[in-house]
């Protein structure tokens, strides 16, 4: 669909997307651009990752610093483990007097990585649900959090993740993005169950589209989501031709998107690994309505 002649219906979807810190110049480059070019689509937020236990602070900080300065809506990730509540509250107070409004509340990753027994620091927040009641008395943010529709990989069943999803937003949480997904009706039936326990705020579609299938399925194995065998098949035999597989990989993506707006989706959360080119196809393929972009900063901080 040709986005000038988007229906209304999609004209109002809303958007978000996610970064994470560059680590060299060059990298950053394409960031800036990536965010430039992703911002014809008016998303409602662009979020930058940030390491547990703070260890991408001062990139992540310098990350969404530099999207403010674009005119851009940046919001961060922030994670608890391994801090006090007082170092907690410290970083909070950095990011607020660039302008951060808006946070991604995350637990995080042990710090022996993902699969590594957790432990809260003692003089810190335990959760991600005790995280946002804490920012809740610091200032009225904007806060999202995590969902899991194929479950936590550190949860002991379904009914314990989505307990927890509702502390989370019994705490303040105002949005839920999904880890990301390729089975539509996996994230229905997780909706069924979170709206019967009572949680009415938005839970977004965290949408992938593939660059790399080995990387995804690495990524898979260690957040508890899957890559169904039809997703593989159908990428596998154009390992050596990336253009084709591009292809392969926007027109699955747009099938997915599409499928969910049929089925009442009015929101989306796409992760971009730093790069546009997937993205906009994607988003152009559905017919999101877009805009001039924003090239009004240059990539220099």
């Amino acid at each position: 669909m040709n986005p000038a002649t988007a229906s209304p219906a999609r004209k109002d979807i809303r958007l978000s997307f996610e970064f994470f810190p560059p680590k060299s110049a060059e990298a950053e480059g394409q960031l800036w651009e990536t965010a430039a070019e992703l911002s014809a689509y008016r998303p409602g937020f662009m979020s930058v990752t940030y390491g547990a236990g703070g260890s991408t602070k001062a990139p992540t900080l310098a990350t969404v610093r530099h999207l403010l300065d674009m005119g851009l809506p940046a919001a961060s990730h922030l994670t608890c483990v391994g801090a006090t509540k007082e170092e907690v509250h410290a970083v909070v107070a950095e990011f607020q007097a660039v302008g951060v409004k808006h946070f991604v509340a995350l637990r995080g990753d042990p710090p022996g990585g993902v699969g590594a027994a957790y432990q809260p620091h003692p003089g810190g927040y335990a959760n991600a649900a005790e995280l946002v009641a804490g920012l809740r008395t610091l200032a009225d943010f904007e806060l999202s959090v995590s969902a899991y529709p194929e479950k936590h990989p550190q949860s002991p069943d379904v009914a314990a993740d989505i307990d927890m999803l509702k502390r989370k937003v019994d705490a303040g949480a105002t949005r839920a993005l999904t880890q990301f997904f390729f089975e539509n009706d996996d994230y229905e039936r997780y909706l069924e169950r979170v709206r019967k326990a009572g949680i009415a705020i938005p839970v977004v579609p965290g949408i992938l589209p593939v660059h790399n299938l080995s990387q995804v399925q690495k990524f898979a194995g260690l957040c508890g989501a899957s890559v169904p065998g039809w997703l593989a098949e159908r990428l596998a035999p154009f390992d050596d031709r990336p253009q084709e597989r591009a292809a392969v990989a926007v027109e699955l993506a747009v099938r997915q998107v599409e499928d969910l707006i049929a089925r009442g989706v009015g929101e989306f959360h796409f992760y971009t690994m730093n790069r546009a080119t997937l993205v906009s196809a994607v988003c152009d393929g559905v017919g999101f309505a877009k805009i001039a972009p924003n090239h009004t900063a240059g990539a220099a901080a």
